[in-house]
């Protein structure tokens, strides 16, 4: 970074003036308010966008499309409100469109802390770019119009995780709490904001269970323990994948525990869980911690941790189903994330759940031909699925004893949900919308020497009365 450069040519335009400056080369700054994820171009290079504003042009303010070789040649902003310099960017058109493209052989950038006035460096700058001491009063001044503007993020076009809907396409304000490779070249990223996905109807048939069991999550991909036990314990955390493979560049710009708005991903359902999609046009804002709408969430989630009755779905209230009691009804309720990641392997855990799953799937099954119970169900709550069994003396206990196969049938559908027949083929076929129940579970292992590896979960003290 060279801080004696004497070049006369350098003179700022403002972005009203720069837009009627088509084909010509320019110098601007400004407040970014939104960047596009980085991705390759048609050719060799690699290309994002990132959109700025200042005082003559504050929205929609204009888009900067950079091209470079590599991926850390790109500016990688880290927050909205920071600073963009950029010098011989040249002034273009694409449809009604005007922008300015950064050109890798003569444009330089710069970007600086958009809150701290105290030292003005930059954070990150191309190898082209020359500082100059009298760029600094454009920098103060920007920061000290910022101070009276607030930056229009269209927070109004805002869902929350609990307000998705299958194949609509939405903006989220979240937290990325992880990012990970789960195949070779295909990215998912974990987000939350705190919030609840609202239950889904499940559509797979029981007997789909032996040779095609629901999965735990979205993807054939188990999560460490270690980062298992990072995530929040409430509300539910989305997986996000990429739409197209040569997107995985973008995840070196996306960071874990940042927090963000993605605008303009798609929802859809995968096993009766949710998932979510970066399409090729997804922009993104990064958020500070201090933002108004990141402290709100951070305040809702909080008040929610600290309230008994928070630890409950959200779509369980006012109270689950009263088909099940257990033996310990004042024992507060957890999620099953927190029963995950409790830090022992033995545990008891107070839970409201639903069961989406049971095998074997035929009531007559459920016992061995020596007449010991073992079911395996499949629970859920808007956290995570779990595998718990139900065994001997916890199943007997469950079913009130040894009813017969009818009325076996008939708790069976009704724990999961089903229609009311009692005949197995034409009920298999109606979707499912188990209720929510409370349950007391127990993890232990069976295994001493992998202890973690060989944990189970399994019900107990609880009574389904129907």
């Amino acid at each position: 970074m060279n801080l004696n450069s004497s070049r006369d040519d350098y003179k700022f335009l403002q972005i009203v003036d720069a837009r009627a400056a088509l084909g010509q080369k320019v110098n601007l700054i400004g407040v970014v308010v939104e960047t596009g994820l980085p991705k390759k171009s048609r050719g060799t290079d690699v290309f994002c966008s990132i959109r700025i504003i200042d005082e003559s042009y504050p929205s929609p303010g204009i888009a900067v499309n950079f091209f470079a070789e590599t991926m850390d040649k790109l500016p990688e902003v880290l927050t909205v409100g920071d600073i963009l310099q950029i010098s011989q960017v040249v002034m273009k058109t694409h449809g009604p469109d005007i922008y300015a493209l950064f050109n890798k052989k003569f444009s330089s950038f710069a970007i600086f802390d958009g809150k701290n006035d105290s030292n003005i460096l930059p954070y990150q700058c191309s190898s082209k770019y020359h500082a100059r001491e009298q760029d600094k009063k454009f920098i103060l001044g920007l920061m000290k119009w910022l101070v009276d503007h607030k930056i229009d993020t269209d927070l109004t076009d805002l869902h929350s995780l609990k307000e998705i809907r299958e194949g609509e396409r939405f903006n989220l304000i979240c937290k990325i709490v992880h990012v990970c490779e789960v195949e070779k070249n295909k990215w998912m990223l974990l987000v939350w904001d705190g919030m609840d996905t609202p239950p889904v109807t499940i559509k797979t048939k029981l007997e789909e269970e032996m040779e095609n069991p629901l999965p735990l999550q979205p993807v054939a991909f188990t999560l460490q323990r270690d980062i298992l036990c990072t995530l929040p314990p409430l509300g539910t955390v989305l997986w996000v994948a990429v739409d197209r493979c040569d997107e995985k560049l973008g995840f070196n710009f996306l960071k874990s525990n940042r927090w963000v708005k993605l605008i303009n991903i798609r929802c859809e359902l995968h096993a009766a869980l949710w998932r979510a999609v970066l399409m090729p046009f997804t922009k993104v804002c990064y958020l500070s911690d201090e933002d108004d709408i990141v402290l709100q969430r951070m305040r809702q989630y909080d008040e929610r941790r600290k309230s008994k009755l928070g630890w409950m779905p959200s779509s369980s209230f006012p109270w689950p189903s009263d088909i099940t009691e257990t033996d310990y009804p004042n024992v507060p309720f957890v999620s099953l994330m927190r029963a995950l990641a409790n830090p022992k392997v033995i545990g008891k855990f107070h839970c409201v759940v639903r069961v989406v799953a049971a095998f074997p799937w035929l009531a007559e099954h459920f016992r061995s031909p020596s007449g010991v119970y073992r079911i395996r169900l499949t629970l859920e709550d808007p956290t995570t699925r779990i595998h718990a069994y139900l065994y001997k003396e916890d199943a007997e206990k469950f079913f009130d004893g040894y009813p017969s196969v009818y009325t076996l049938t008939k708790k069976r559908n009704l724990l999961l949900g089903t229609s009311e027949g009692d005949d197995d083929s034409e009920m298999n076929d109606h979707f499912r919308n188990p209720p929510w129940i409370r349950c007391c579970l127990m993890s232990y292992h069976i295994d001493d020497n992998d202890v973690w590896g060989s944990r189970n979960f399994r019900i107990f003290a609880t009574t389904l009365k129907a």
